[in-house]
């Protein structure tokens, strides 16, 4: 119970927060209008009054006060917690501006500072759509059963493990779940950004946020609120929000420095000049909102563009390090490979029927979720096969399975596996000579001897070779594969996709091993997997991207980057998204850098005037928002991902 009451207040809280801000916003905005317009009026009211009327004057101070005060506020604020930002010299020059009574350039120099920071507020809140549509796709309320069967509706917060959800057709599921009762199709784009919809039946798992389309689903609670995958997901965009590159930390490093210089140099040109309108107007223009904007506008644009492609990016730094990628490591089963493998030979031994080798391996696979073991439980049931269920089942990851079926002690896997245990696989012919089917082989044992092999092959994903050729054209000069599969079933695929070089019969270790020495080699190693048995490896990588994310907690505690599709066409996206935002940034602080020396320079050689200065400095502000919004629409050349459209800027 307490568990619930926590987890709705912090709801509440995250609500209160968020309308908070939103009237903050508001009003800020009406008092910028406001006194937008007491300032076009005291421009303009010379032509009604006569250039000797005081409303002038009046107009433009009461503008003045109003929205200079939010500013000066801030910066005082800012002092006196001992943080210095750059709203501190323009509110010095308005201060300065207003002491002298030039109260059109104070307000107007106030006015074009505040309608910066609004589209500075504004663009944040862009990248945030995509949120916005994550957090509408869950429902409110939910369906719960008791244990009399009965059925009432409660707050979709107050869900917990093993509650019975009844969700009907056309409702969004409320929590992540596994299905107990029920037949119905699921459309599960916005998760796994597969478009057609998944056949759900008892045992299957469902997610948070994907919509029932036919029957009616009875669903046990697995995960609920932020722990769903909808939660995580929304999470990873926040924390790549919040985070920052090393060039936004230099700037926050010598901010301190900054304003000091500029008002020694303030200070020195009107020493020299003696006209204080030179020195405000040096205040205001190295105001340097369009160096401060450089760096985090294009990273919410390009966040945006990676969001509406499914990609889920952690921290922004690991953005930035896509683009100096020059190695890259595909796991082959599920990355590479579609992971649906296929049982093409049935081998026997002397006086085994190929009906009981299918019988035993099958019925010894039940209890894994290895792609292996789904082959072998499909081709059984395609076969009429009755399947008797495993006693003591053990499961040894990248070698086999052990179980009791039917009294005998069964053994599946590599040759390896069964010769560890004691059991002679050279009984039964060797599948190197159909090497040139690239067969992945099963070996199969059953009290101490070996009763025969099965033959197994995966289709390659179709986007995959174009994937690949992609990635060397963008300089990658390492594309490794590594698999468990025999050599010759690697050097197939790896031949196949175009591969620089493949290394076979890798256990996790062996490909940690390798990245490892990747790494010591000098390349910058992204590792792609699937984010299960590749856990060690995706960790040990400079850059780890988990393919087809959906669900799995693994690939998206292990991996920097997860891919919510399997769509490989994502990969040489993400570095090309990288190096295009990097030049953005560069193009942007570039423009920042000269535009302060500039302004300065002009307004020391009286070249620009107080209110020109003023207009310049939301003019930069503009262009550098503008320069790094090209990224929004990044990639439009590929399918979106269902659940987040571009967000606008």
């Amino acid at each position: 119970m307490a568990h619930r009451v926590l987890h709705l207040a912090e709801h509440e809280v995250d609500i209160s927060k968020t309308h908070q801000k939103q009237v903050r916003v508001s009003l800020a905005l009406a008092g910028t209008l406001l006194g937008g317009t007491l300032l076009f009026n005291s421009i303009i009211s010379p032509i009604f009054y006569g250039r000797e009327s005081q409303i002038k004057e009046l107009l433009a101070m009461l503008a003045a006060i109003l929205l200079a005060t939010p500013v000066i506020i801030h910066s005082i604020k800012g002092v006196i917690r001992g943080e210095m930002h750059m709203d501190e010299l323009v509110a010095l020059a308005i201060i300065a501006a207003f002491a002298t009574g030039n109260y059109v350039a104070a307000s107007v120099v106030a006015f074009f500072l505040l309608l910066s920071e609004l589209v500075e507020t504004r663009t944040a809140l862009g990248a945030r759509a995509a949120i916005e549509l994550l957090i509408k796709l869950t429902p409110t309320k939910a369906s719960l059963l008791d244990s009399s069967g009965g059925e009432k509706e409660v707050n979709v917060s107050w869900l917990k493990c093993d509650n019975i959800i009844r969700v009907r057709p056309g409702d969004n599921i409320a929590a992540d779940g596994e299905v107990v009762k029920g037949l119905s199709s699921v459309n599960e784009a916005t998760i796994t950004g597969e478009s057609l919809p998944a056949d759900k039946v008892p045992g299957m798992q469902v997610f948070a946020g994907t919509s029932n389309l036919t029957g009616v689903l009875d669903i046990k609670v697995t995960r609920a609120g932020k722990d769903t995958t909808l939660g995580k997901v929304q999470s990873l965009i926040l924390q790549a929000e919040h985070t920052k590159i090393p060039i936004m930390r230099i700037i926050d490093r010598y901010v301190k420095w900054y304003v000091p210089v500029i008002l020694m140099i303030s200070a020195i040109i009107w020493f020299f000049t003696r006209d204080v309108n030179r020195a405000i107007g040096a205040l205001v223009v190295s105001c340097p909102c369009a160096l401060i904007l450089a760096t985090p506008t294009a990273m919410v644009a390009a966040l945006s563009a990676s969001a509406r492609l499914g990609i889920l990016i952690k921290k922004v730094a690991d953005l930035e390090l896509a683009g100096r990628i020059t190695a890259m490591v595909f796991d082959k089963t599920g990355t590479l490979t579609t992971g649906q493998l296929y049982v093409t030979k049935l081998t026997p031994a002397q006086g085994i029927e190929p009906a009981e080798l299918l019988r035993f391996a099958a019925s010894a696979e039940q209890m894994s979720k290895h792609p292996a073991a789904r082959a072998l439980q499909i081709v059984a049931k395609e076969a009429n096969l009755s399947l008797n269920a495993p006693d003591d089942f053990a499961e040894t990851p990248g070698k086999g399975v052990k179980a009791t079926v039917e009294g005998a002690k069964v053994f599946v896997g590599r040759d390896t596996f069964l010769k560890a245990n004691g059991i002679d696989t050279s009984v039964v012919s060797d599948p190197a000579l159909h090497e040139e089917q690239g067969f992945s082989t099963l070996y199969i044992g059953r009290d101490k001897k070996c009763i025969g092999w099965i033959g197994m092959q995966d289709k390659t994903r179709p986007e995959a070779r174009y994937a690949v050729e992609q990635l060397l054209e963008t300089g990658v000069r390492r594309v490794t594969m590594l698999t468990g599969d025999r050599q010759e079933v690697a050097r197939r695929v790896a031949t196949e996709l175009g591969c620089t070089d493949v290394k076979a019969k890798c256990l996790p270790h062996d490909k940690l091993a390798i990245v490892e020495r990747m790494k010591k080699e000098g390349f910058v190693v992204a590792v792609v997997g699937d984010g299960i048995n590749d856990a060690p490896a995706l960790a040990s990588g400079d850059l780890g991207i988990a393919m087809g994310a959906a669900g799995s907690d693994v690939a998206i505690n292990s991996a920097s980057i997860a891919l919510m599709s399997n769509d490989l066409k994502r990969l040489p996206f993400l570095v090309k998204l990288s190096r295009k935002t990097t030049s953005i940034i560069n193009q942007n602080l570039l423009f920042g850098i000269l535009f302060i020396i500039l302004g300065v320079s002009a307004s020391a050689v009286g070249w620009l005037p107080l209110i020109y200065a003023a207009l310049l400095h939301f003019g930069g502000s503009l262009v550098v928002v503008f320069n790094s919004a090209r990224l929004v629409r990044y990639g439009e050349e590929l399918e979106p991902h269902s659940y987040a459209p571009a967000a606008n800027i």
